[in-house]
């Protein structure tokens, strides 16, 4: 009796943040390679299109790459023009029909093909600089008792995708904030903050995970198109620092929980091998 493979469904991540500077795009390129490095197809779509920055990234890397001659993995990009929802959609299931992984890269800004790829999203993470100036994007904050007013915007706008969502009868969105450039200069800061998200997360259901801690190399590495984990292939040395950092690559990777990456995802991520 002859059978049919069932059919691929990729699993979507969507990065979404409606503030700059939280290092979206940084946070999209290390889990590409990271999760192509554990032998999942990853495709791409980047629809921060007036920034840009996931775009020029994968442009640096296919040119880092053509001047060194050197091999390095890269994903499949979807290209969706500004404003073309019809396109995302089409790119969507085409993404979700041929890969394992599907990730995208929001703008910073409510848009309707923001608000699609989020109600599209199996994961969501949020990268969010560990600091109350930043912390309005998830809600409002009372300066004295450090209680959490209300959610922002940016909130109420995940709930209504999740609202959809369960109309739909799909599964529910895991919701992850990314606490980056964690200090450890400032432990009380740090402890507050991490007492105003737990009592959030509670309220409108995301969990956190660490982040990435503020290093130059982050910086140096986005001329290059390269992430932590193409080091030895770009023939450069390891430092303690970049030993380190990629430690947190691959604790965001264990605390993202996707099916079919487990421990030899997390230690190519922390070896830069190609698992």
């Amino acid at each position: 009796m002859q059978t049919t493979s069932p059919a691929r469904s990729a699993h979507v991540i969507v990065i979404g943040n409606e503030k700059g500077g939280s290092g979206k795009s940084t946070t999209a390129m290390h889990l590409i390679v990271a999760l192509m490095q554990a032998g999942k197809r990853v495709g791409v779509i980047d629809l921060d299109v007036r920034q840009g920055t996931l775009s020029r990234y994968l442009e640096n890397r296919a040119g880092f790459a053509e001047r060194q001659q050197v091999r390095l993995i890269a994903p499949t990009v979807y290209s969706v023009d500004l404003d073309d929802l019809a396109g995302l959609e089409d790119a969507i299931a085409n993404g979700r029909a041929t890969q394992d992984i599907l990730l995208i890269d929001c703008p910073g800004a409510d848009t309707p093909l923001s608000r699609r790829a989020h109600q599209d999203a199996d994961t969501l993470i949020t990268p969010l600089n560990d600091s109350f100036v930043d912390f309005d994007v998830l809600g409002t904050v009372d300066p004295d008792s450090l209680r959490v007013l209300k959610p922002s915007h940016y909130a109420e706008m995940v709930w209504d995708c999740r609202k959809r969502r369960a109309m739909a009868r799909r599964p529910a969105i895991d919701w992850i904030v990314m606490r980056n450039r964690l200090s450890t200069l400032d432990a009380r800061n740090k402890r507050d903050i991490g007492a105003v998200l737990l009592e959030l997360g509670r309220r409108i259901g995301f969990r956190t995970a660490p982040g990435f801690s503020e290093r130059v190399i982050f910086r140096e590495l986005f001329l290059k198109g390269l992430t932590l984990l193409d080091l030895r292939e770009a023939g450069a040395g390891l430092s303690v620092s970049h030993v380190a950092a990629r430690q947190e690559v691959r604790a965001l990777l264990t605390a993202l929980q996707l099916e079919g990456v487990g421990s030899s995802a997390s230690s190519a991520a922390a070896t830069g091998t190609d698992g």
